[in-house]
């Protein structure tokens, strides 16, 4: 998100160096490599850094790919040799997690490219897109999987038992293998949390193939394999929708999960020599990156550098965003006449 100031009146020692006059706080250390200076930097070619740190987990994301994609083949073939729905519904739920952890990794991949002179903020939200992604193909399953039991329950087919438990034995070994490489970094990424789940529903599907090659074995029962495809499609549906949400919230720049904005406002406004804020803005360039902005009015006599830093600082503490834009103004109520500035209490 990259804000457009030209509508909004400036003090000419509003104590801004951004590239274009904006001054910009980070009150913690980006390391050498970032290009960073504490009294300003550049968020142009060479500036300051967001790549998301949950590209560490890159390879725990190859070994779930490469996992699941042998389950997918396994089953395909299971699938065609004993005639299961079960193992069909999840061969297809294979399918379309080997592609969503392909979508995964290349949305990784892009997230690491720096900033360059057309993207100021780098590939962040490719995470997002991937996520968004993820979760479309989840619904298409979950309906596909609806579906084709329907079909099954009309017209009952015979099932090979036996062929089918090993088939599932082997998937389900594999998926609670891929699930702990991926919990790690399931809470600290949007992509890895939608992997996570779909290699979790996985795991589901494997074991609800296992109890319906056992049922039908010993009591003959052919409707509980399609029974069993429905029960995953319904688990699958509510935690897609719960990720999709979440990735279309990134999109949309919504305040990230875990801000209280209202909270965050009041904290500004309650700081010494701060008059008034407006154009106050919270959004995430990934799922755990948040970047805020905003223009804080103050007093006249106020040292406006030192309310900045003490604002920065204060905004990391409590609020965990680091990344933070504070345009500072000086002067009467003339910089809220648009509308949008809450005066000091």
């Amino acid at each position: 998100m990259e804000q457009d100031h030209r509508d909004h009146h400036h003090d000419a020692d509003h104590g801004h160096a951004h590239g274009d006059g904006h001054d910009h706080d980070h009150p913690h250390d980006h390391g050498p490599a970032a290009g960073h200076s504490h009294a300003g930097h550049q968020h142009g070619p060479g500036g300051h850094s967001h790549v998301p740190a949950e590209i560490r987990f890159e390879k725990p994301l190859w070994w779930a790919l490469g996992l699941t994609a042998t389950v997918l083949l396994a089953e395909v073939v299971g699938a065609w040799l004993t005639n299961s729905l079960a193992l069909l519904s999840d061969a297809a739920h294979m399918a379309t997690d080997t592609l969503a952890l392909a979508i995964a990794l290349v949305a990784v991949r892009l997230s690491r490219r720096p900033p360059d002179a057309r993207r100021t903020y780098g590939y962040a939200r490719f995470e997002a897109i991937g996520a968004l992604a993820n979760g479309m193909l989840l619904f298409v399953l979950a309906g596909y999987i609806l579906w084709e039991a329907w079909q099954r329950f009309l017209t009952p087919l015979p099932v090979a038992s036996l062929g089918m438990l090993a088939v599932a034995l082997v998937g389900l070994a594999c998926n609670l293998a891929a699930m702990r490489l991926l919990h790690a970094g399931a809470g600290q990424s949007l992509n890895l949390k939608g992997a996570y789940l779909e290699v979790w529903s996985d795991m589901l599907g494997s074991l609800a193939v296992i109890a319906a090659a056992i049922a039908i074995r010993f009591t003959g029962w052919l409707w509980i394999d399609p029974l069993l495809a429905v029960l995953i499609g319904l688990w699958v549906l509510p935690r897609t929708w719960v990720l999709v949400r979440e990735a279309l919230n990134v999109l949309m720049e919504g305040v990230p999960l875990g801000v209280d904005l209202a909270a965050l406002r009041a904290d500004l406004q309650s700081q010494p020599h701060v008059a008034g804020i407006h154009d106050l803005h919270v959004w995430a360039l990934a799922s755990r990156t948040p970047a805020m902005t905003a223009h804080v009015v103050v007093a006249a006599d106020a040292d406006a550098a030192s309310v900045r830093r003490d604002l920065a600082r204060m905004l990391e503490q409590r609020h965990r965003i680091a990344h933070v834009t504070l345009q500072m103004e000086t002067g009467g109520e003339e910089h809220c006449r648009g509308g949008g500035c809450d005066p000091h209490p």
